[in-house]
Order: C-alpha cells, then sequence, then structure tokens
C-alpha cells in the first residue's frame, strides 16, 4: 500500500543523507521507524511476533490459575 507522507527541506535533506551513511534507502529507514514505532508501543510487527506474544500470554494466565489453585492434600 502507497501513502503519501511530507518532509520539510531540512528533515528530508538529514534523510537522505542518513541513508547515505547507512547504504539504505528512504523506505528502509521509514520500515525501521516504523518497526520501533509499533514495538514501543507494544504492538506485534508481524505474525511470528503476534504469536510468540500470545504463547507468553496464555503461559501466564495459566501460571496465575495453577497459583491460585493449589492441589488439595490427600487425608489419610
Amino acid at each position: 500500500m502507497r501513502k503519501l507522507i511530507a518532509f520539510d527541506d531540512d528533515t528530508f535533506d538529514k534523510l537522505k543523507q542518513l541513508g547515505r551513511d547507512r547504504m539504505a534507502t528512504i523506505q528502509e529507514l521509514a520500515d525501521e521507524a516504523f518497526t520501533d514505532l509499533l514495538r514501543k508501543h507494544g504492538i506485534p510487527v508481524d505474525l511470528k511476533d503476534a504469536l510468540r506474544r500470545s504463547a507468553s500470554l496464555s503461559q501466564t494466565s495459566t501460571k496465575r490459575k495453577t497459583a491460585s489453585n493449589p492441589l488439595r492434600k490427600a487425608r489419610p
């Protein structure tokens, strides 16, 4: 999907220079920036990340259930 983003001249010049220094395109810089922003706010970036988060949430809920319902002791 294509979207148009506007930059002021100074910012765009700095992005172009950063791209040259890192041998990256503006698109690669934007992808990296948006990925970092999503991670900062706890939003899964791709399917693998979403599955990893889902698995860790289910393990956490399982641990809570076992901690709140200890095994009953057998009567002699």
